[in-house]
């Protein structure tokens, strides 16, 4: 069974989050929409979406950051049915034309999760692209493998049946730290994985959330932890995947 969903969530990106869904339902995507505590602004634009047929609502009353917000998303997916989610940022930064192949790839390997494997232009902001080169390590590291090329992509097919069973069974970072972290406590529990390229653009007059020291310093504390859990988990990891 395939049922998929889109799951965006939204901190004050009135201006971006129109064309996200149109193009999302033009795609034949059911929208769940993420309230993340946004503006009285932002709030009356997803109160517009949300009368349109199948767009559906959650708000959280509290800012919970961008993990936190998709968390919810793919708790609320799951309850109207759908069986997986495409994780879309709000900002308008992924090329929403790639959405069919991702759909595709993932009806006929609806077990695995389906991955962005992002194709930067010139708009990337540079302190970003390079802090990503240590995160790539680390996550190699603490996932005992290569098969993670990028971990920071939030362009993602989740099958929602192991992914909320992860949610439910531990307590994982509720901001920028929450993309790397999912997909190294999913390859700890030898989840298949896709990885497709897909085309990333940052607008020039796009909203980034991103606080480039505070966050880079929470997903420092991330891998620290990861490489701790990783160290614990060593022997149960490797005989997994020696008897998959």
């Amino acid at each position: 069974m395939h049922k998929p969903c889109a799951v965006i969530p939204v901190y004050n990106h009135e201006t971006a989050v129109p064309a996200v869904v149109d193009a999302l339902l033009a795609a034949g995507l059911p929208c769940v929409l993420v309230d993340d505590a946004s503006s009285p602004a932002c709030c009356a634009v997803l109160e517009q979406l949300a009368v349109r047929e199948q767009v559906f609502l959650i708000r959280l009353a509290v800012n919970q950051g961008k993990g936190g917000a998709v968390m919810a998303g793919l708790r609320e997916a799951a309850r109207l049915g759908f069986t997986h989610a495409l994780q879309v940022d709000a900002d308008g930064q992924h090329d929403l034309r790639d959405v069919a192949t991702f759909l595709h790839v993932s009806r006929h390997n609806p077990e695995a999760l389906i991955c962005g494997y992002p194709q930067y232009d010139a708009s990337v902001p540079k302190g970003r692209l390079y802090a990503r080169y240590l995160t790539h390590v680390w996550v190699w590291i603490n996932s005992l493998s290569l098969q993670i090329p990028d971990s920071m992509c939030g362009f993602r097919v989740y099958p929602l049946t192991p992914t909320l069973a992860l949610i439910n069974s531990v307590k994982l970072g509720k901001r920028m730290d929450f993309d790397p972290e999912i997909l190294v406590r999913l390859a700890w529990r030898n989840q298949p994985m896709r990885w497709l390229p897909t085309r990333v653009h940052y607008p020039q007059d796009g909203l980034s959330h991103f606080r480039l020291f505070h966050d880079n310093a929470l997903i420092s504390s991330m891998h620290t932890k990861l490489f701790f859990g990783m160290l614990l988990r060593l022997p149960s990891i490797l005989w997994r995947r020696c008897t998959a």
